[in-house]
Formats: structure tokens, sequence, C-alpha cells
């Protein structure tokens, strides 16, 4: 069962002078120099630095003693655990008529024990207040959508749930107080986003070099004081790209940073900042400078907040996406593993493991602190990128196929030379994995359904699931076609009452998905051998068959994760010796049954989408009289 105490101890609403100041080193100073010397040379850092010392002492002057002694007594290595699992969703995701947004979250996780339980952890996407882009168009960083709640609400849930809040750096709204000012000419914003006189300043090469996740212009016009303006808006005309090669920009987003581990954020989520750094006459993607801004972020956590975890959501090919984790302790400790839901997709319309049993056998965990965060959906699309180079042209088409078939659509970005390509699949998970079509029986979708989680549930790593893939929603195509946005085929409203009512439903799809996907979840959130820390082992036994061999930190305990990924029966033979394991009965926690070895051989007979997870019986036993 997963520990609700929330161990994290409060700040000061006010900062305490009376209390010792932070004390910033001379090898302290020098590396937050080198740091900003890279992106601004050194005399700029210069300039810069003490107003990012100052603003490292006001945030310590917020924090209790308590807390900075549990801080010195703490390990990073121990930040997460097989207890840990994410739940993403939005603050308004869920509403009701009597409570605001975020108390109807509250009150219905706390209402569904089975859910309460195995989230340690809750991702709620941005709710600051915003002008589109369902929330990742901030207008205020600095408080809560009044729609939503209130900072209390934030601080209640998070007495509950350890929180992820969204860094949303790469752009601010353009009805922000700040893009306003930058229209009206306030030398205090000059340069605050990056400006052109004419759209031809960016010349045809500039753009053509360009990488980016959407096909619109880069370019969007505004009128300002000084008369017309073309403004870079890497995401839409609506997202103004900060521009960090002012250093005001980097030191107000900071300032912000500090602000989200003050209100209790124990991890912050770095939104799309692949695009952090535009550098007009670069392809403006993985810049050095950007490497850097995230190093500089996790110098700053190391010194005033080393508990809180810095999360990079890069969306782009894998060996792109793993050198955010640096050199595994100066950039992020968890990486969004974008390869694996994709991966995911082709293993079942495939009914083939080849592909993903290969890529998984060759993942690289740099450290004992660093960790991939393992979904397969979140309030965005189904990316592609991840698998460019793991995958075909042909076998990623095939999944796009086969996803336009179960009713998905398919998004476009502008690629190498200008081009446009395939970027991200919009569909829930539910409907990616299963036909709309009523031709197969609720209990085979849902069995399908729970089978492709588990392959996240069982890999290395920290599994998240965004909330419509934790109720298996199907594609609300109605709502695109209202709005024009593709990926609002994943971001339904919900009505409590209704999902409640749903629930209670024994035979209902909400109520058989609720059961059987909570049911891994505690398994998984109780067995040690799913530690993030812990060894895996791929064995490749069939094409129709995922198996992974998860061993805990210590060695003792061990669990035998298999999937059936097809719609047919499967019997296989799994040797022990590739196990180095000398076990003769096993039991499996999923369906609750004993088996028993013949000749160092565990012969398993598997039903279509069938999940078994094995535990060797001694360790089980071990495990019960130790309780």
């Amino acid at each position: 069962m997963t520990f609700h105490s929330n161990q994290r101890i409060p700040y000061y609403p006010q900062p305490d002078y009376t209390q010792p100041l932070l004390e910033i080193t001379s090898e302290i100073r020098e590396k937050l120099l080198s740091r900003l010397s890279v992106l601004y040379g050194k005399v700029e850092a210069k300039n810069c630095i003490e107003e990012l010392e100052r603003l490292l002492k006001v945030h310590y002057a917020y924090k209790p003693p308590e807390r900075i002694q549990a801080e010195q007594e703490f390990e990073l290595s121990d930040c997460f655990s097989q207890q840990d699992i994410i739940l993403i969703t939005y603050g308004d995701l869920l509403i009701s008529e009597h409570l605001t947004p975020l108390k109807t979250l509250q009150e219905f996780l706390k209402q569904y024990v089975k859910l309460y339980d195995v989230f340690s952890i809750l991702h709620l996407l941005p709710f600051f207040p915003y002008s589109s882009d369902r929330g990742f168009s901030i207008t205020d960083y600095r408080s809560v959508d009044p729609k939503l709640g209130a900072w209390k609400d934030i601080q209640a849930i998070g007495e509950s749930f350890r929180l992820m809040f969204d860094g949303v750096f790469n752009h601010i709204s353009s009805q922000s107080h700040v893009f306003q000012e930058v229209l009206n000419g306030n030398p205090d914003y000059k340069n605050f986003a990056t400006i052109y006189h004419s759209p031809d300043e960016l010349t045809s090469k500039q753009r053509q070099i360009l990488v980016r996740p959407r096909t619109s212009d880069i370019l969007s016009e505004y009128q300002s004081i000084d008369g017309k303006i073309w403004v870079w808006t890497t995401f839409s005309p609506d997202q103004i790209d900060l521009n960090y090669r002012n250093p005001k920009v980097l030191l107000f987003m900071i300032d912000t940073f500090l602000l989200y581990v003050r209100r209790g954020a124990s991890l912050i989520r770095l939104d799309a900042v692949t695009y952090l750094w535009d550098e007009p006459g670069t392809n403006c993607v993985h810049l050095e400078q950007t490497h850097e801004v995230i190093k500089l972020l996790r110098d700053i956590l190391d010194i005033v907040d080393p508990k809180v975890v810095l999360v990079t959501e890069t969306n782009v090919p894998h060996e792109e996406n793993i050198s955010y984790f640096g050199n595994g302790s100066d950039e992020a400790q968890i990486i969004y593993n974008f390869a694996l839901p994709p991966l995911v997709l082709y293993t079942f319309y495939k009914e083939d493991s080849t592909a993903i049993s290969r890529w998984a056998e060759s993942l690289d965990y740099p450290t004992e602190t660093t960790n991939f965060l393992n979904m397969l959906d979140t309030h965005d699309g189904i990316g592609l990128m991840g698998v460019k180079n793991i995958l075909t042209p042909s076998q990623i088409n095939f999944i796009i196929e086969q996803a336009r078939e179960h009713g998905a659509l398919i998004s476009y970005k502008t690629g190498e030379e200008g081009k446009d390509e395939p970027y991200e699949i919009n569909s829930t998970w539910f409907s990616a994995i299963n036909f709309d079509n009523g031709t197969e029986s609720i209990e085979l979708q849902v069995k399908r359904f729970i089978a492709s989680r588990s392959l996240a549930l069982a890999l290395r790593g920290i599994p998240a699931i965004y909330f419509h893939g934790l109720i298996g929603t199907r594609n609300d195509l109605e709502a695109v076609i209202k709005t024009k946005s593709k990926r609002d085929i994943n971001r339904t409203t919900l009505v409590e009452e209704d999902l409640k009512t749903n629930l209670l439903k024994k035979d209902s799809k909400l109520s058989k998905i609720v059961e059987q996907l909570g049911h891994l979840l505690e398994i998984r959130s109780r067995q040690v051998a799913f530690h993030p820390n812990g060894e895996q082992k791929i064995l490749e036994i069939s094409q129709k068959v995922f198996s992974i061999f998860r061993i805990s930190p210590n060695k003792k305990e061990h669990i035998l994760a298999i999937t059936n990924i097809s719609n047919q029966a499967e019997t296989i033979n799994i040797d022990l010796d590739d196990l180095d394991l000398k076990q003769s009965q096993w039991y499996d926690l999923v369906n609750r049954r004993g088996l028993t070895t013949k000749e160092q051989q565990l012969c398993i007979n598997l039903l279509p989408y069938d999940v078994v997870w094995l535990i060797p019986l001694v360790e089980l036993e071990r495990m019960i009289e130790s309780h």
C-alpha cells in the first residue's frame, strides 16, 4: 500500500530572515558563474550572479529548520520506490455541481480507496490562468486559475500526494502581462521575446533548417506601440517564445521555478524543453544552451532543495531524448520514455514482441538516481518521434494506418528541410488499442487494454497513467469537431456523478477496468522486485509474448512478468537456468494460482492477452511471514 502521509515539511508563508541565511560557497558561486558564462559570456554572467544569489537566499529563508535538517539526511537514490505510481490529470478534468474542480478531484480520489492507495504522485497539468492549448498558454505563472480553485486547494491535495507541477517555461501567452508590456514598449521587458520588424528578416534558409513540432509559420504578426512586429512562436500564434538570450528572462523563470518549489512541487516537469533556447540560424532543438539551462536548474535544486526532482519532456527520437540525463547527475533525474507507447501499439497491432523486446534489452539507466517515466498516454497525443530510429519508416506507417482504422487522427510537425512528417497519433489509449465498432466483447477489449498497460508497469522505471487511460475513455470526436483541436479527442471533461454511477455498475466497462487495472497497480506497489533501481532481464521466449524478469535492488526478490500480446492462446516453456534461479514452485500474483516446474522447465498456458506475474513461492512465504 502506498503511504500518503506527506513527508514534505511545508515552507513558511513568508521568509524568515532571523534564521541563518543561505551560505553560497566560493565553489558553488564558481559553478553557477560557469553555467551563466556558457549562456551569456563572462561579463554578463558577473552581472547576473548577484541577482541569482539573491533569489536563492530569499527562497532559503522560507525554509523551516526541520526541512533543512530533513534534506541533510536525504539520499537521492531513495527518492522513488515500487510504491511510486503517477496519476496524470487536468485540474478540471473532473467536475461536479457543488465543488470547485480541484476539490472535486481531491474528494473523488479519497472516496475510491482502490485508486487512492496505489497512486503516490499526482501530476496536475497546468492549473494556472491561460488563454489556449488547455493550460499550456499561461497568462499568469504565479496564480491558480480561479475557475479551478486556489493555492489552498493545491496545498490540500499535496497533503495526500507528492505533486508534479508543469514548468511551461518555453513560451508565454500573448494575453499575459509580460507580452502586453512587450507590445507597450516597456523597457523592463525589452527583448523578452524574439522580434522582427519584417518577416523577411528571417531568411528562407534559416526557416528551412528549423525543426518544430508544428507546421504553422514560425513568426506571428502583432501590433505594438512601434508598429507591426513579427514574433517567434514555436507552437502557435498565442504562445510567445520567451527569449532566453536575455538574462532577465532566465532570472524571471528561476524566480517562478522556486515559487513552485515553495508551493509544494515535489517534481517539476520542464514542458517542451527541447525548444527552450531559440537561436536563429540553427535548428533550435537540443542546443547546448538548452542543456546548460537545465544543468543550472539542477544545480539550483541541489543547493536549495535536493528533494525536488527535475523531469524533462522531450518528444524526440530516443537517442536524443536520453541526452537529457546529462552525465547521470547534472540534468534531469527522470525523462519521459517516449519510445514506449508507439512500440506497445506496434507490438499489439502486429502481435509480435520482437521489436519491443530488443529495444527494452538495449535500455541504459545511467545511474541509480536517473530513471524513465513509463507512460502509454498523456494529455497530448501518442508521440511518434521516440521510435524514429528504432522502427523503420514502413513500420511507423503501419502504426499510423492501424491507428487510423481505430478512429485516430494524426498531427504533423515541420521536420528537417522544412518537410512535414507525422508527429503524434491523437487518440485515447483505449480506442488506439481497441476498435470502437462493437464487433468484440467488452471483456476481450478490457483484457487487451489491461495487457497493453501491463508492459509499462513491468518495465523498469516509474509508471504514469493519464486519467482517461486509467478509466478507458473512448475517443471524443465531437470535442474535436467543436474545438478544431485534434488533441481534444483525449481531453474530455467528466462529470463526477456520472463516473460514480458507472463505477457502481459491476458489469460496466469502467468498473471492469478499474477493478483489473487497480489489481495490477496494487500488486506492483507491494513488490520490491519492481523497484525502479532494480535490475531487469528481457526474455525472448516467443513472438507472442513479452517477458521481463525483475530483480529487487538487494537481489532477494524476483518477479517474472509475462504478457500474451496476441489474440491466440500460447504455451511457453521457460528454462530456469536463464533466470539463474532454481525454484521449483512459483505463484501467479495476478491470477492467484500456483505453478510447479518440471526438470527446470516452467510450462505456462496463456490465454489471449493473459497477464502473469510470477514470484518464487518461497519468497512469497517469506514476505507473508515478515509482515
